[in-house]
């Protein structure tokens, strides 16, 4: 079973905002912007609406970079993320119920803090790159704990 996901890098070189998540799946780390695909909206609107819930932001040029389909240990849901990077926004940054917005310098990305395959992917993304991949992980992270990758597939694509 799939279950569909947005998440969103907004990258303005040489910066990168993430969000501290504040609470339920993932809470304790840095993320992009993103969550569930409604059943009322397309993949495209879902991650618009998630940015402007979570960040206060309107997306003014958005880019699909990647698919990439995450899966725990012993759970059969498969999560599909589409990735997307944003370059022009309207509005300012702020933080909400669910996440704290913070600026990073793309050399100072807090990889540590992040979910482990982020160091995989994320500078694909910051280059321009399109990508599809695959992780197996352990479980899911949080405050306390760092997932652990088992097994990855992760490469460039022509086309999303």
């Amino acid at each position: 079973m799939k279950k569909l996901l947005t998440l969103c890098i907004i990258h303005q070189h040489p910066k990168v905002l993430l969000g501290m998540k504040k609470r339920g799946f993932g809470a304790g780390r840095w993320n992009g912007f993103g969550g569930k695909v409604e059943k009322s909206e397309t993949i495209e609107e879902a991650v618009a609406r998630e940015l402007k819930e979570e960040a206060g932001l309107e997306a003014v040029e958005i880019t699909k970079k990647g698919v990439v389909d995450f899966e725990f240990e012993n759970d059969p849901k498969i999560l599909e993320v589409h990735i997307f990077h944003v370059a022009k926004f309207k509005g300012s940054p702020k933080e909400t119920e669910e996440m704290r917005p913070k600026w990073f310098h793309v050399n100072e990305i807090p990889f540590e803090q992040m979910w482990s395959d982020d160091v995989h992917w994320m500078p694909l993304l910051l280059s321009g790159k399109k990508f599809r991949g695959r992780f197996l992980f352990d479980k899911p992270s949080n405050a306390e704990y760092s997932s652990k990758i088992l097994d990855k597939d992760l490469f460039e694509v022509e086309e999303i």
